[in-house]
This record gives C-alpha cells, structure tokens and sequence, in this order.
C-alpha cells in the first residue's frame, strides 16, 4: 500500500517535499537574522550553505522515484497527445488495425471453439471413435467412414476388452456412461432400460422438455408416445448436451437381442473412453486381439464360415472423438485463419507507411531531441509507445468488432460447421486479440522508430531539404512494403479466384436431380407398432403419395429411401451378378443400395438412361426385377444396354432379380465426391432383410415436386394431406432439397466468401497503399517536377514518369506474389474442385487486375504531377 501510495500520490509528495525544503530554507534564514545579519546578507548565506535548491529537491525524489516508470507514463501522455492533435491520421490508422484485429479476432473464435477447445465432456481427452478398415473386402473403399461395428462387434468389445473403461455405440447400454455427463432432471438410461422387450424408457433434450412440457420436472415416470407406443421419461439431459455432435428431442435406447444377432450388420458407430494412460495404439492392438474372439462367438447363419472376414483383413482405426466431430473441416478454418493474418499483416504495412510519413514530418522535432541530448534508445521507445497505444486502442475497438464478426462468421459459416452453439468471444479470443494488439502495436512502430529515430535524425534533418527528391533511401522502406502489400493481395486474390473457379465448376455438376428448390421432401416412418402388416404399410405409403399428388401445384410424387446428400449413406452389401463367378475365398464388391417408387424418377428429375422403371404391379406382384446406375452397369456389363436382363441378388437365398433399368450417375455424398454405384430395389420385395416372407421399408423420403414448395401455405397442406391418411404419422426433416443442396456446398460457398472478403479488403489497402506512396513522392518531387517542366519536359513525360514508378512496384509485388502463391495454394488443394492449385488462367487474371488497379491508382497524383506550375515549384520551400 505504501508503494502504490508514493507511486500515485507522487504529485503531492513531491510538492510536500518542495515545501519541507523551503521550510528549511527559512529557518536557517531566521536563525542568521537572529545572529545580527540582515534579511538580504542571511538569505544570501543560508542559500550558499544550503546549495542548489533545485538539485537538492531532485536528488530527494530520486530516493523513492521510479524513473523508467515516469518516463514510460510521460511518452504515454505525450503519445496520445500527438495522437489527438492529428486525428485523421488516427482516425484512419485506427480504423484499420481495428478491421484487421477484428477478422482475426472473430475467425480465431470459431477456430479456438472448433479445433482448440476440448470436447463438452469430462476428460474429453480419453472418448475415442471406434473405427475399422477392411482393405480386403471389395468396393468398401468407397465409404469414407470405413466399416462401422455390427452389434456383434459391440457385445465381443465390450465384454473383452482390456483398455476401455466403458464403451457403447449410438446410444446403447454404455454411451452415455462413457461420455460421463450427469443428467439436468431424472437419471440416464440404464443397461435395465435397454433388456429385449423388457421396459420402453426414453430421454428428452433440455430443448424439448422446455418446448413441449415448460421445463415442468415432473415429467420424469410419465408417459409419451414414440413409434406409437408408450414410454416412460426417465431423464432430461442438462442444456447444450450434444450426442457426440448430434441434436436430438428424444434418446430411445436399442435394445439388442444377443440371441438373434450374426456377425453381419455394420452399421453402429461406436464411442469408448479409454483407461488413463492407455495410448490408441494399445486400443487399436486390444480390438485385433478380440476379432478372432468375435468370429469364434457369432455366425451368419447356417452353413455359413465365420471366419470368411479374414479376407476382409479388417483392422481397427480408432480416432480420437475430438477429429470424428471435428472431420475435415479443420483444413477450412485453418486456411481462413491464414487468409486473415495475411490481411492483418497488409493492414499493418499500411499504418506503418502512414507512421513513416508522419515520423518524416516530424523530423525537426526528432533532430532537436537528439541535440538535446536524447539517447536513440528513449527516442525510439517513444515512438514504440505511440504505435503500441495505437496498436491497443485498435484491439479495443477490434474486439467490439470482432463480437459482430463472430455473428456474420455463424450466419455465412457452413451449415455443417461442428460445435456451432459453443462458439463465443471467450477469455482465449480476448486474450488472442491483446496479443495481436501489441504485436501489430510493435510491428507498426519499430521500422519507422529504427529508421528515423537516434543519432540519425539530425542526418535525416539535413538530407530531408531541397535535396528529399534525390534521397532513393528515403523512400525505400515504404517502396518495399508497398510491394509486400501487393504480393499478399495477390495471394488472396489467387486463392479466391481459385475458389471461384470451384465453386463455377461444382455449378455444372449434374447432382442426379433437377430444380431442387421446387422439390419439398420430408421424412416419414410407420413403425410396426401402429401397421403390423407390410402390405398395409405399402398401401399407407402408396395414399400419401397420392393425397400429395392431388394437393394444388403439385406435379408428381414419389418416395425413396434416403435422398442423395441426406447423409443415410450406410445401406450397402455384397451384390452378386448371374453371369459372374465368386471364388470361395473372393467375395462379391460392396455395393450401396437404395429403395425407390414408380415416379420417383420423374419427380426427382432423375434420368433413366436404359430400359424401364418400376411399376406398381411390379411392387404389389413382387416381382424380382431391379435398377441400377449407370456407373455400376458400365463396371459389370460395359454398357447401360448391356445389363438390361442381366440377374443380380443380394444373398444366396435371394431369388435373381432381372435388371429392367438404368439409372443416371447420382452424387450421394456431396458435388465435390464421385458419385457411387448404386442398386434400387423396389421398396416392397421378399427377402427384404433376410426372410423369405416379404417386407416393406418403413421409414421413407416422400418427394413432392411443386413450385409452392418451401413456402408455409404449402407445408400446411402437405401435412394435412399426410394426416388424412393417418393422423399418427409425424413429418421428420421437412425441407427442399436446395436446402440440402447447398448444406452440400456450404463448405465451399463459405471458404468463398471468406476468401473474396480477405481479397478485397487487401486489394483496397494494397491500392490505398500504392495511391499513398506515389502521392507523398509527387508532393516530395514537385521542385524537381517544376525544374524539369520549366526546362520544357512535356506533362506526357512527367505522366509516364509517374506511372512508371508505381507500376514498377506493383510489377515487383505482382511476381514476388505469385511466387509466394504458386507454394501456398498447395495447402487449398482438398479444397478445390475442377481446377488444379497452380491454375494459369486464374493466377494470369489476378496479375493482370492487380496491375490494372495499381495503373489507376497511380493516374491521379501522376494526373495531379502534369499540372504543377513550374513558378510556384521553383519557390517551393
């Protein structure tokens, strides 16, 4: 307290100090007189014997001062001083730090809670994502996400294994105990709640407990109905719990049947914690030591070998949870993260050319500090606390900035961007914002304090007279920053092009569909608990599709499966052709397979490139025919034509179904990946899962192609039409399929804008940049311009003359630009679509714009140059 006390409390010390000396003073003086000496000879004296009262009082502060201390606080004051007394200079240097800080600060938020922050859970660190390879079995390389678990897999792992403290997958017995979050009302579903036909129990979200039953806590042992059947809440999850990166309104446990389960029926994915200080490495070699335990413990049925997935060679992957959540979409944030700082730092070459004109302005003052006797280290401190203050009032502002960036990063960001509700202006970003406030404060300074500060200033002071347009070392710092600028501008600039170029060629993809903003589709399931008969369950299916078919605006109707880019990509099997042979140790090519109605085709805009489509006697007859794309047809038969007639099954006991038609190329997964080969069945067929009966699917994508589609009117209808066929049934995933038609593309459309954004904004400071030195080198040249226009230069020359100079510096940026380009671009390559990194038509149109605009902006101060006015030049200065 005594410290902090001195420190501020300084001003009245001192002056206490100043009064206690005189004090003294005139006591002493008083004591004279009283000893006979007059009042002028005892002052006299007493000064003599007391010394200089000014060093007297100095050396008394130094006792307590802290000198390094008041100095800094007198730049400080000095510092925004200077500032307030050139305010469009702050105003503009400001303004920019504060843009450039801003961006930075808003991407780095969604960068720090996407791939920096851990996981919303306990010792995110230990939850892993059980993932497997098979390189052995055929076409399953397609599928990005490898082989899931089969149930099988799920009850072998979880019962032997040696390093997993818990395990489950979806949401079975075990997943919510691995994720270890505890429950905001009730209990979490138990391995009780999940016995075969035992008790029907369920969870609810904290979203909709508050939406449907008012956040009311005695909703835990009632009643709801799901599936058409009763079940019993017995938790709600605590707000913002996610299921590994999924939201859901209600949790309905499996519950699995060891007694009927076969090895096969990989479509689980699984989630564990790992004990402490077990590495995924030892995982990985405790899921291979229990495969051979899990084929020796299941089968596929009778007369089956278990242990034919041996050739499937399948190997356990695991990943920690944190990359399954975050997926690939770390390379775009990582790339927009790099595009802003490119931009900061054009932002910060900007400010430092206006702090190197004003420093210059500011020579005469520098030149009589030093004589003063200044030391260069003082000097250059000065200014280093002007541009850091600077640098810091550009954070605060960046920061409110940024708070506003974070909103427009969530609007425009992709629509599949993870952790979306946990992005936020957190202790981190604001801690990452002070940082680059500082740093740029530093940057901005210290090449103008370095250059024009210390000894050197007097020199600077002498050369800077008549003599400023023969000094090239004068303009050389800002000449090769504004250089720096260009060829960062142009580096943005090639990357947006580049995306541009994807997104123009992803633009001319055929996706399989046409119109998709005049296509509504919905999801809708008819479980058994409400039509047990598979036939009556088609016919239900059947009348929606006609009620939907009759509603006004409505062209056709029809139901599949899963729609392409729904993301339900996960049915798929061996497919066996007639004509083909499969030696017993090779097994036929895995193939993805969809279910689809008579219409469908028309409804979607999908192409039949050979034969026919299903008819509704076909369905209702169970007919064994099948379709299939064209790519699947060319891999098997050559040509579309030629497997028209052809026999395909599923199984052994499946009977042949006779291929009546070919289907055009869809894209499943997105614009930017192959579309896959892919069998349609009709979605009523004996064996459908197995059993020689014939089933039906019962969870659909009913299609319906309208121009009305989208619009609430429209909606309400749709829904009307679909409940006068049976009230019970609920409409699921309600969109258009430009909806999902654009989540598809939303990677792509975002690294877009993010990258046309960073462009702009450094072509305009690069611009502003060219504009400002060839100006400040007009008005230091204009005696030398009026010499040689008095002497009879022409106002063309003095025109090219001017021209030449700044298109010299862009020229110069533009190839050290492209050379920074062509090595950077490499890292935007699994960004790009229908263009290589190193595109010569897109790296020759930003080189030629960016010359273009560095012409213009050099033509109004070389404009400006022609009409000086040798008489007034020759007097100037």
């Amino acid at each position: 307290m005594s410290w902090l006390k001195q420190f501020f409390l300084r001003r009245r010390i001192y002056g206490d100090l100043s009064e206690e000396i005189r004090d003294h003073l005139e006591e002493k003086i008083d004591e004279l007189v009283a000893e006979g000496m007059s009042r002028k000879e005892a002052t006299a004296a007493a000064r003599r014997a007391f010394g200089n009262l000014t060093l007297t009082e100095e050396d008394s502060r130094n006792v307590w001062r802290w000198p390094s201390v008041e100095e800094l606080l007198a730049d400080v004051r000095y510092g925004l001083r200077a500032l307030r007394h050139n305010l469009m200079f702050t105003a503009v240097a400001l303004l920019t730090i504060a843009i450039g800080i801003g961006a930075n600060a808003a991407v780095f938020s969604v960068v720090n809670s996407v791939l920096l922050k851990p996981l919303n859970y306990p010792n995110a660190e230990q939850l892993v994502s059980l993932h497997q390879i098979a390189p052995g079995a055929p076409g399953l390389a397609d599928f990005e996400n490898g082989l899931h678990l089969s149930a099988s897999m799920y009850f072998t792992y979880a019962e032997h294994n040696r390093t997993f403290q818990s395990l489950g997958v979806e949401v079975s017995d075990g997943v919510l105990q691995v994720l270890d979050v505890p429950p905001a009302v009730g209990r979490w579903l138990s391995e009780a709640d999940q016995v075969p036909r035992g008790p029907q129990r369920v969870m609810l979200s904290y979203g909709y407990w508050q939406r449907r039953f008012g956040g009311d806590r005695s909703v835990v042992g009632r009643n709801i109905t799901v599936d058409a059947r009763p079940r019993e809440v017995v938790g709600v999850t605590h707000k913002g719990f996610r299921l590994v990166d999924t939201d859901f309104d209600v949790m309905v446990p499996l519950a699995f049947d060891s007694s009927n389960l076969i090895l096969a029926g990989f479509g689980f994915e699984g989630v564990a914690r790992v004990k402490p200080s077990v590495t995924i490495a030892e995982a990985n070699a405790d899921l291979t030591r229990m495969l051979p335990i899990w084929m020796d413990s299941w089968t596929n049925g009778p007369g089956t070998n278990p242990h034919f997935y041996e050739t499937w060679k399948i190997t356990p992957m695991i990943r920690p949870l944190k990359r399954e959540v975050i997926g690939n979409v770390s390379d775009v944030l990582w790339v927009v993260m790099g595009t802003i700082g490119l931009v900061m730092l054009v932002a910060c070459a900007n400010v430092t050319n206006l702090f190197l004109v004003r420093i210059e302005a500011r020579q005469q003052e520098l030149a009589v500090r030093a004589a003063l006797g200044a030391s260069r280290g003082r000097m250059v401190r000065g200014l280093l606390v002007e541009s850091v203050m600077l640098g810091l009032l550009g954070g605060v502002l960046g920061a409110a900035f940024a708070y506003a960036g974070v909103h427009l990063l969530l609007a425009i960001g992709p629509a599949n961007l993870p952790r979306l509700s946990e992005i936020s202006l957190d202790a981190r970003t604001l801690g990452f914002t002070l940082l680059l406030a500082l740093l740029s404060g530093l940057l901005l300074g210290l090449i103008p304090a370095l250059k024009y500060a210390g000894p050197r200033a007097s020199l600077a002071l002498r050369s800077g007279g008549r003599a400023a347009s023969a000094s090239r070392e004068r303009h050389r710092a800002r000449s090769i920053l504004v250089v720096g600028q260009v060829a960062m501008a142009l580096v943005l600039l090639v990357s947006a092009g580049l995306m541009i170029r994807t997104f123009q060629a992803l633009r001319t993809v055929d996706p399989g569909f046409t119109d998709a903003q005049h296509l509504q589709v919905m999801r809708i399931s008819i479980p058994a608990a409400l039509v047990a008969e598979p036939e009556k369950v088609l016919r239900i299916q059947n009348q929606i599709l006609e009620k939907l078919a009759a509603t006004p605006g409505v062209k056709s109707a029809g139901l599949v499966s899963e729609m392409p880019m729904e993301g339900f990509d996960s049915d798929w099997d061996c497919i066996f052709a007639q004509d083909k042979i499969y030696p017993d140790n090779v097994m036929a090519p895995l193939y993805l397979y969809k279910y689809i109605s008579p219409g469908f085709l028309q409804t979607a805009g999908t192409r039949l490139i050979a034969g026919r489509e299903f008819t509704w006697s076909d369905v209702y007859g169970l007919r064994p025919v099948v379709m299939i794309s064209e790519n699947l047809a060319r891999e098997m038969w050559g040509t579309p034509s030629a497997a028209l007639g052809k026999q395909l099954r599923e199984f052994s006991t499946m009977p042949w179904h006779e291929v009546i038609g070919v289907i055009q190329d869809v894209r499943e997964r997105g614009l930017q990946d192959k579309a896959p080969e892919i069998v349609y069945w009709p979605p009523m067929m004996e064996y459908l899962f197995g059993r020689k009966t014939a089933d039906t699917v019962r969870t659909e994508t009913f299609v319906a192609r309208s121009e009305r589609a989208g619009t609430e009117g429209f909606l309400n209808e749709v829904r009307q039409a679909v409940w006068s066929v049976n009230s019970n049934l609920p409409l699921a995933s309600v969109r258009t399929m430009q909806e999902v038609y654009d989540k598809s593309v939303s990677r792509t459309s975002f690294m877009l804008v993010m990258l046309g954004i960073a462009g702009a904004m450094a072509l305009t400071l690069g611009i502003i940049g060219i504009y400002g030195v060839i100006s400040y080198t007009v008005s230091q040249r204009k005696r030398e311009i009026g010499i040689r226009l008095a002497l009879g230069a022409q106002g063309g020359d003095v025109l090219q003359m001017v021209l030449k100079q700044g298109t010299k510096l862009a020229l110069v940026g533009v190839v050290i630009g492209i050379g920074a380009a062509f090595g950077l671009t490499r890292l935007m390559t699994n960004l790009l679509f229908g263009v290589t990194a190193h595109d010569p038509m897109t790296f020759a149109a930003v080189a030629a714009l960016l010359v273009l605009v560095a012409l213009l902006a050099c033509y109004i101060p070389a404009r400006r140059a022609t009409l000086v006015d040798p008489i007034v030049a020759l007097r100037y200065e």
